[in-house]
């Protein structure tokens, strides 16, 4: 039986959510063939979305009590614009692709960075996933391909430890 949008539901996700939420994020990695760049844990998750200092917020899709989807995202600064959500990542279990899940979810957190006046809402998306592109693009999302994404890990960011 083919799910509808009456078989699903958007909320703000719960500590009790993380264990599922961990597993869509290695879901996502595994797709985006970086399994093996998954470290963070569920109690990290839960510390750092729930706890006393929690520096994200979580969306969730729950069907049948389960959830199938998530948005983690974040505030972040920038120099120019002030506040803007930054939509670290959003995923839709392969079982409820094609629903308007990941619309949903993609949906919530413009509105909330919307409603909260922020002046801009990023993500990033690699060069490869077509899909992912199609589906930001319908949207109205402007892919930007003159930013380069710097980042230091590893050795890298462990050669500045003091």
């Amino acid at each position: 039986m083919e799910n509808t949008p009456l078989d699903w539901i958007i909320r703000p996700g719960q500590s009790d959510d993380i264990p599922a939420v961990h597993a869509l994020i290695v879901d996502l990695a595994i797709y985006e063939r970086a399994e093996s760049e998954v470290v963070t844990t569920v109690d990290a998750l839960t510390a750092d979305g729930f706890g006393p200092h929690a520096i994200y917020e979580l969306i969730v899709a729950e069907s049948e009590g389960k959830v199938v989807g998530m948005a983690l995202w974040y505030v972040k600064y920038s120099t120019w614009k002030g506040k803007c959500g930054f939509l670290e990542d959003l995923m839709v279990a392969e079982s409820h692709r094609g629903q308007g899940i990941g619309k949903a979810l993609f949906e919530e957190v413009a509105r909330t960075s919307a409603n909260r006046g922020y002046l801009r809402m990023e993500w990033q998306v690699l060069d490869w996933n077509e899909p992912a592109i199609g589906f930001y693009q319908q949207l109205g999302a402007e892919l930007d391909g003159e930013w380069f994404n710097g980042k230091l890990s590893g050795a890298g960011l462990a050669a500045y430890q003091t």
